[in-house]
């Protein structure tokens, strides 16, 4: 096997959307809107007998409390590889990986991988837990094949996979959901996906910074949401939707869809307009969407951990979890649990356990 600098888009995305799981923020759009916000993206490649059978986008930050390579979701292996060929590509890349980081005089790698929790089988001797995650690990995602096919390891063009029907999806939320998705287009609640997403962002980022303010967590820049929007919206993978009622804007959220999933990536809402259900109407409607679109995945991203009952209904495990809040509101519209492996740190150097010890008491301080 060798590594090797990525250099062709299209061969990148093309090996990320034939895996089974294809997390957006490791394609290549993705390193180009890191770029815009001056984090510069480091794109490698495995190769063995010329094909590409692992990628993974490395993020150069410049943090004060430590300047490190993030991993976010990666690295990604060929879901045909076997444990071992798996095992041997991962270890090449983090040879790799080490010689860049320590050339660019790094104190650590961060590498938050988008495996199920008990992927890999054997541990990575270098490398210890992150005190803090860098993404998402308890994943609440909605099914909209049957079979499922994160379970299956079949890709989007199986044609062992069916579309689920509206009304089942409908029929599988919490009641409570369901009657307020009604209760919200009964109200006069409308659905707007914005036909100029880079024009119309700042409705979102208006709302994004009152919700920050509401409850006190370190947002994406504005540039960064610009970025995003704007790069993913030029590919058609991108969708700004706006909730209106009564001609306010009370909602709004950027949703991703790329290789054949939708990603709710960032919502916010204002709290003068709370008691209307607009956010559940939003999202109703773009799990509408992603069906039209053909998507096997919706995925609603981040909830605090649960644990799931004889039925597969989820409760939370602590209620103080910053994400206990959204939790509720997600698991209602149905789905699944996908717990991920968690955040692992690769020290390179003695700066690394300053920022260990300064990144435990900011832990500590927010809850986790």
């Amino acid at each position: 096997m060798t590594v090797t600098e990525a250099t062709n888009p299209q061969e990148w995305d093309a090996f990320l959307s034939a895996q089974t799981y294809r997390p957006f923020l490791q394609s290549w759009t993705m390193g180009e809107v890191y770029r815009d916000t001056q984090q510069e993206p480091i794109r490698l490649e495995v190769r063995d007998e010329g094909a590409i059978v692992a990628i993974c986008l490395a993020i150069l930050v410049p943090a004060r409390r430590g300047r490190h390579l993030s991993i976010p979701y990666g690295p990604v292996l060929s879901s045909k590889l076997t444990a071992h060929s798996s095992q041997l590509a991962f270890d090449s890349l983090i040879q790799e990986l080490t010689s860049v980081a320590r050339t660019h005089q790094c104190a650590f790698i961060r590498m938050s991988p988008f495996w199920p929790s008990e992927f890999p089988s054997s541990p990575v001797p270098s490398a210890v837990p992150s005190p803090l995650h860098l993404l998402a690990e308890y994943l609440w995602y909605l099914p909209l094949t049957t079979p499922e096919p994160w379970n299956l390891e079949l890709t989007a063009h199986s044609s062992q996979l069916q579309a689920r029907t509206e009304e089942e999806l409908l029929m599988a939320m919490r009641k409570t959901t369901r009657n307020l998705v009604r209760r919200a287009e009964r109200d006069g609640v409308t659905i707007e996906a914005s036909q100029d997403p880079s024009r119309e962002i700042d409705h979102f980022i208006a709302l994004h910074d009152e919700t920050r303010q509401r409850h006190g967590f370190t947002p994406y820049t504005n540039t960064f949401f610009r970025s995003q929007v704007r790069r993913f919206a030029e590919r058609g993978e991108c969708t700004l939707y706006l909730a209106r009622y009564q001609g306010e804007v009370a909602a709004a959220s950027i949703h991703m869809h790329a290789f054949g999933e939708t990603s709710y990536h960032h919502g916010a809402s204002t709290h003068r307009l709370s008691k209307v259900p607009a956010s559940y109407l939003l999202q109703w409607t773009a799990i509408r969407d992603a069906l039209k679109r053909g998507d096997r995945v919706y995925n609603f991203w981040g909830i605090a951990p649960v644990t799931l009952d004889a039925d597969g209904s989820p409760t939370v495990t602590d209620h103080d979890h910053p994400f206990s809040g959204v939790t509720l509101f997600k698991t209602g519209f149905g789905g699944s649990l996908l717990p991920l492996t968690h955040c692992m740190d690769f020290p390179l150097s003695a700066r690394y356990h300053l920022t260990r010890a300064f990144e435990l008491f900011r832990k500590w301080r927010r809850g986790f």
